[in-house]
């Protein structure tokens, strides 16, 4: 008994080491493959780069099986030849979001110069718009100020053209001679107008004196003025 108990602790010692010379090694870059997919996986390169993604993915599972059958050796060949290729898809990962930002940033810089393009046509559009509004405002209220002008002088021209009522006789005139005056009657056979108008002072329509104010009848009739001329052909001065 005292020696079945001496020798319990070598027993233990060799159990161990049969059992340590038994167990499955572990693959060295197993780990580091597996996370460096997991890696590209978060940062999307499953969708940025499905094949070079799914390739490094074949191998890990490749290397998992071998682990199962043993083949520890060449399951860490394809562990570390995962590993390889997944930093390289890190990479390419990184280079790739560098240029999806920068072609983002391009992208949005021309939308912001089109945008900057486009307001500008339109207020190029909006001033040509507002001078030709202008110059239509301009030419119409011209074209008012002519009509009121026009208007104004149609008021004007009567009061201009306004005959006098009086004629003040100058010397070596005649009734005839006055009557042919623009402003009075512009027509010498309507003398009897004027003889009529003046009767209170004129008593004998061949002799009038400088200096008498004689009335000039307006407004006469059709009917007096043939009767004027009728009376100048009856009777003439000479």
């Amino acid at each position: 008994m005292i020696r079945l108990f001496g020798k319990l602790p070598l027993l233990l010692l060799l159990l161990v080491l049969s059992l340590s010379g038994c167990a499955t090694p572990t693959p060295i870059w197993r780990q580091d493959a597996r996370n460096v997919l997991e890696r590209a996986r978060s940062d999307g390169g499953d969708k940025i780069f499905p094949e070079e993604f799914g390739s490094i993915e074949e191998l890990i599972l490749k290397g998992e099986a071998l682990v199962k059958d043993n083949e520890v050796e060449d399951a860490d060949k394809l562990f570390l030849l995962a590993w390889t290729k997944g930093g390289l898809l890190e990479k390419n990962i990184a280079a790739e979001k560098i240029r999806l930002k920068e072609e983002a940033e391009r992208r949005a810089e021309s939308e912001r110069l089109e945008l900057e393009r486009k307001r500008a046509k339109e207020e190029e559009a909006r001033r040509i718009a507002l001078e030709k509004f202008e110059a239509a405002k301009a030419a119409q209220e011209a074209e008012a100020r002519k009509i009121a002008e026009k208007n104004a002088e149609k008021v004007r021209q009567p009061r201009e053209r306004q005959l006098p009522a009086y004629h003040t006789v100058k010397r070596g005139e005649s009734l005839p001679f006055i009557a042919s005056q623009p402003e009075v009657y512009n027509d010498r056979n309507l003398w009897p107008l004027l003889y009529r108008a003046n009767r209170d002072q004129i008593s004998d329509p061949r002799h009038i004196w400088p200096g008498q104010v004689l009335r000039i009848l307006r407004n006469v009739s059709r009917e007096d003025i043939a009767e004027a001329r009728r009376y100048a052909q009856e009777k003439p001065l000479h």
